[in-house]
C-alpha cells in the first residue's frame, strides 16, 4: 500500500449533519458531524443551506466556503474505524523512531 491515504472522490451532504463520502479505492459510507454543528466556525452549518454547499476543495479536503475545510485523511479514518497505523504503518514506524 502507498504511504498515502486514499484521496475522496464524491461528497454529499446528508440529513443531521452527516456526510456521504467515496474514496478513490471505492471506500465510501457516511460520517457524522452533528458533534460539530453549532460549535466554534461550524457555527456557520446552522445557515440554511450552508451544510448542503459541501465540496472537495482543490487541496483534496472537504470544504464548505473558503474558510471550513476538513481532513480528508481525519474523514477517511472516521469513516473506516482505522487507525493511521492500520493505513499507513510506516508512519507509526517513523513515530517510534523519532
Amino acid at each position: 500500500m502507498p504511504n498515502t491515504l486514499n484521496r475522496p472522490t464524491d461528497v454529499e451532504a446528508r440529513a443531521g449533519h452527516r456526510l456521504w463520502l467515496r474514496y478513490v479505492d471505492g471506500t465510501d459510507g457516511e460520517v457524522d458531524l452533528s458533534h460539530l454543528a453549532g460549535r466554534g466556525v461550524f457555527k456557520m452549518w446552522k445557515s440554511p443551506g450552508c451544510f448542503e454547499s459541501v465540496r472537495i476543495a482543490p487541496t483534496g479536503g472537504i470544504a464548505w466556503g473558503d474558510d471550513v475545510e476538513l481532513c480528508p485523511d481525519a474523514l477517511f479514518l472516521r469513516l473506516t474505524g482505522k487507525t493511521l497505523a492500520d493505513v499507513m504503518p510506516v508512519a507509526q514506524h517513523s513515530a517510534e523512531i523519532a
